[in-house]
């Protein structure tokens, strides 16, 4: 132990701490200071869908893309603030973007038909409609797909992208 003490070199130990010590307490200040506006812009984006009377699925679905696309900047952020090159980041961000948006097609498809149909309302629960040769009442509209009730008491499911192709 004696040893080790004499070999110390202070002078190295202070260049250690200013190297590796100041960039992981910016980081953790970065993240306690994040997670706090990230929770504050939730809290207020939900207030404002409340008060705009969003639709319950269209308001959790963009909660979720808000919350999780913050996460994702405040994560590439902190690894930034402690020395480790983003650009990466931002490249496999951006290829894994693709590769899903390519594997999901059909879903994106009906998932955008969702969203129109949940902004513009063409019609609502309890109205009485035709969609792919199918007549029947609205029982529910998702952001996949929209359910109706023939008047044969079937359920039909209907998907969302036939539903906008007016």
């Amino acid at each position: 132990m004696k040893e080790i003490l004499e070999n110390f070199n202070l002078e190295k130990g202070f260049e250690l701490i200013l190297e590796y010590g100041i960039p992981l307490v910016k980081a953790i200040l970065i993240y306690i200071i994040g997670r706090w506006l990230i929770n504050k812009v939730l809290r207020v984006t939900q207030k404002f869908m409340l008060l705009r009377k969003y639709d319950i699925t269209l308001e959790k679905f963009l909660l979720n893309l808000i919350k999780w696309g913050l996460w994702i900047l405040l994560i590439v952020s902190i690894v930034g603030t402690l020395g480790i090159q983003t650009t990466s980041f931002a490249a496999i961000i951006g290829a894994a973007g693709l590769a899903i948006g390519l594997a999901l097609q059909g879903s994106l498809s009906n998932f955008a038909g969702g969203v129109l149909l949940l902004l513009f309302k063409p019609f609502k629960v309890g109205d009485t409609i035709e969609a792919q040769g199918i007549v029947g009442t609205i029982k529910e509209i998702d952001i996949l797909q929209t359910k109706i009730i023939t008047p044969q008491r079937k359920l039909a499911i209907i998907p969302n992208v036939t539903i906008t192709k007016w």
